[in-house]
């Protein structure tokens, strides 16, 4: 269990499992984390540092915590911790305290974008920019980069991020993996303009269950059962405004119609004249509220009217389905024209929580993301679904062929 290969098949929750019983120890599990960054950070860069004595040292106090029996949830699970221009900053986050408080081993800080771009869809580590785990040539997405990649490549089970825009779902679909922006003001963030929410990216519906319950003390019981009876699910490719690319819709309405195959959703048309749901563009309106001197007044008006329409279309515990993202991943030289963040901000600018589960992929190799999103507080709902769709086959699959 404790070599690299094994650690890497390894969830958050059936490592941390083993350490409470002390089947394997942190310190096991740390260093077994620590080689396989040690063999694909080169290649990957998905670490702007690596703290193998701090996670070392960390380790060898949960293992001493464990045999005094203290109860630990996430005893021992190596995280990589998204953060700011200083390294130690993301292990001060709200988020990042509440998992090391968990049991958590913190193993580094994942990339972010680097100076010098106007677009936050990548990543720089340490050693170069981050590539994508399934497509080198590719971007990982961002900002949330190296946590993507990281997750996705099986260097830690679980990473922080934090979402402004679509920073960790787009990164969780274009590297195949899970990944939950929370409801805006649910936790605490550094944002003051109020569109950010902490997240997370995993690779199972039960590590989305246990982070939720230890970072937003959402009871992992009520997120543990299924959906039961099928829940209402609006589908619409575009939002009413986005230019999605067909190859990235045909995978996200695939993965739709599966959770409805099994009786997991029940796809509805929305209400209204246009046979689907149409908001409108939050593109401008986010970037006014982001600029010094962006007409707020319009801004407000256009969070209004979607705000109106949004709280209309998930009532009753309805959910939302979409692509991700309307593009799959752009190449290392940047995205274009195109706005990889138009399907994801419009619920940074709302403030619904929203998951990207993965889809599939494109012909081209590249993984796609489902969107899912839920009424505000809906973070339980989210991750019954999540479980449900891996009962349907929407599963992470790794990068090599592995499980």
């Amino acid at each position: 269990m404790t070599d690299e290969d094994g650690y890497a098949r390894l969830s958050a929750v059936a490592l941390a499992r083993a350490v409470a019983r002390r089947e394997v120890s942190a310190a096991e599990m740390v260093e077994a984390a620590l080689a396989r960054i040690a063999r694909l950070e080169p290649s990957l860069c998905a670490f702007r540092e690596v703290w193998a004595d701090r996670a070392r040292a960390r380790a060898a106090e949960v293992d001493r915590r464990v045999a005094a029996g203290e109860r630990l949830p996430l005893a021992g699970v190596p995280i990589g911790v998204k953060t700011g221009a200083k390294g130690a900053a993301g292990v001060r986050a709200g988020p990042a305290r509440r998992l090391l408080a968990a049991g958590c081993v913190a193993v580094g800080a994942t990339s972010v974008p680097g100076p010098g771009t106007p677009w936050r869809t990548w990543g720089l580590g340490a050693g170069g920019r981050t590539a994508n785990p399934w497509r080198p040539d590719r971007s990982p997405g961002g900002s949330s980069a190296g946590s993507a990649a990281a997750v996705a490549a099986g260097m830690v089970p679980m990473a922080t991020g934090t979402d402004g825009a679509g920073s960790v779902r787009i990164p969780a679909a274009w590297c195949g993996v899970l990944g939950l922006k929370t409801t805006n003001g649910l936790l605490p963030v550094a944002d003051r303009s109020g569109l950010a929410a902490p997240g997370v990216l995993v690779r199972c519906a039960a590590d989305l269950a246990a982070w939720l319950e230890c970072v937003s003390g959402v009871p992992a019981q009520n997120t543990g059962e299924g959906v039961g009876e099928p829940v209402a699910a609006v589908w619409s490719p575009d939002l009413g405004f986005a230019e999605s690319d067909p190859d990235v819709v045909r995978v996200a309405r695939a993965a739709a119609e599966r959770l409805a195959a099994a009786g997991s959703v029940r796809l509805e048309p929305p209400e209204g004249p246009e046979g689907d749901a149409v908001l409108l563009d939050p593109g401008p309106a986010w970037l006014a509220l982001r600029a010094p001197d962006g007409d707020r007044a319009a801004a407000e008006r256009t969070r209004a009217e979607n705000d109106a329409r949004l709280d209309a279309l998930l009532a009753g515990d309805r959910l939302l389905l979409t692509p991700a993202t309307p593009n799959r991943p752009h190449g290392h030289d940047g995205p274009g024209d195109r706005y990889s963040t138009a399907l994801t901000w419009a619920f940074n600018l709302s403030g619904h929580p929203a998951v990207s589960v993965p889809a599939g992929f494109t012909g081209d190799g590249c993984p796609a993301g489902l969107q899912i999103t839920a009424a505000r507080g809906g973070e339980a709902r989210l991750a019954s679904v999540v479980r449900a769709a891996e009962g349907a086959g929407l599963v992470v699959r790794a990068p090599g062929g592995e499980g």
